[in-house]
């Protein structure tokens, strides 16, 4: 079967048209795109795992338009291979080491407590608690100045519209302008830090000897897969929750489900659905053989509703044990924030539950419009029984 990526009634719900992929075919030839479409979890896994399948940069073209993006990707660790990608990821590796990123979680867990104090009896889930813990996360890794940092979400939500199959000239157009003033804002701040090194990421790598587009490459990078994941992974994880009432009073009953029902969260509406490989050789998956040249795009929420590897995969269950999701990808690219991501939405989900011993949805959510970036524009809550 064919799938349109564009396609209004698929984005609301891509997850049957995608289960009947996976059970047509785990891995089939995408006419449309001319990409290879990896359904399944043994076919995704494969995939992401195999040092034959690698993330080779294409700048986008005509590269004089497109250049203000192409220049916050080219030298990203995520877009490289070894050697390049051993010796970026190696140098902002140091800021994810465990001790440092355990030593945030009460900074996160501080913050998110003060976010739902400070609202209402309904609020908007991502507005008033996802989106601002996010940013002080990313802000405070960085060294982005408090003052500054209110121009972090929308810089990353336009310049993230670039990643969708589809996409409009207007969102492409704001995506350029974010770009640009994302990338200068970056060069001017790592110059401030070059002359006065901080306790930060900028720093550090300013300090390590990385070119100045690295330094701005590898910041976008943390900006974008940090923000808009942890956003969305907090968003579509607590909808899916209030949709499944019984886990939510499970969880409530037994707060040591939290670390499971973060997962859980990830594999069942996960906010990263295509992820993308090309083939440096001939390569044989699932008995596919996939040309050199060709590029794979894993269908990461397929994957994580195979009924080979999940029992029940349509049903969100906070306990889930094992849960082998592919949410943070897999092999060498596997994400660098993973142990910060899981720390943060844990935060999260604590301070939610302390705070709202009655949670309820306002509101029917309203999804964006996308399909690699999935998430939701506002998710308006109550704690007040209705």
């Amino acid at each position: 079967m064919e799938i349109d990526f564009g396609d209004a009634g698929f984005v609301l719900d891509p997850y049957p048209r995608m289960a009947l992929l996976r059970e047509s075919a785990p891995l089939s030839r995408h006419g449309p795109t001319g990409r290879w479409l990896a359904a399944s979890h043994a076919a995704a896994a494969a995939v992401l795992r195999d040092r034959r399948l690698g993330r080779v940069w294409r700048d986008r073209e005509p590269t004089a338009i497109f250049e203000p993006f192409n220049v916050l990707h080219r030298n990203q660790m995520m877009e490289n291979e070894p050697p390049v990608h051993t010796r970026l990821r190696s140098l902002v590796a140091k800021a994810f080491g465990r001790g440092h990123v355990e030593r945030l979680r009460l900074r996160v867990a501080t913050r998110a407590a003060g976010l739902l104090k400070e609202a209402g009896k309904e609020f908007d889930l991502l507005g008033d608690l996802a989106e601002p813990l996010a940013v002080t996360v990313v802000g405070d890794l960085l060294g982005v100045p408090q003052a500054d940092r209110f121009r972090l979400r929308p810089w990353s939500a336009k310049i993230v519209k670039m990643y969708e199959v589809t996409r409009s000239p207007a969102n492409e157009s704001a995506a350029l302008e974010a770009s640009r003033e994302f990338a200068d804002y970056l060069r001017a701040l790592a110059a401030r830090r070059r002359a006065d090194p901080r306790d930060d990421l900028i720093s550090h790598l300013v300090g390590v000897g990385l070119t100045e587009d690295e330094v701005i490459a590898s910041a976008v990078l943390l900006l974008n897969a940090g923000h808009e994941a942890s956003v969305n992974t907090l968003g579509n994880g607590t909808v899916a929750l209030l949709r499944h009432p019984e886990e939510l009073a499970r969880l409530r009953a037994d707060r040591e489900l939290i670390p499971t029902a973060v997962e859980e969260m990830i594999r069942y509406d996960g906010p990263l659905h295509l992820f993308a490989r090309t083939a440096a050789a001939d390569v044989e998956v699932d008995g596919v053989t996939i040309p050199e040249g060709d590029e794979v795009a894993v269908l990461i929420g397929a994957a994580n509703r195979d009924p080979a590897v999940f029992a029940d995969p349509d049903r969100f269950d906070a306990g889930r044990v094992p849960n082998p999701h592919l949410g943070f990808g897999a092999g060498l690219h596997f994400c660098l924030g993973a142990p910060l991501a899981r720390i943060e939405a844990q935060a999260a989900l604590t301070a939610l539950l302390d705070h709202a011993p009655v949670l309820e949805l306002a509101a029917e959510p309203e999804l964006h419009p996308t399909f690699v970036l999935r998430g939701y524009r506002a998710v308006a809550v109550t704690t007040a029984a209705r």
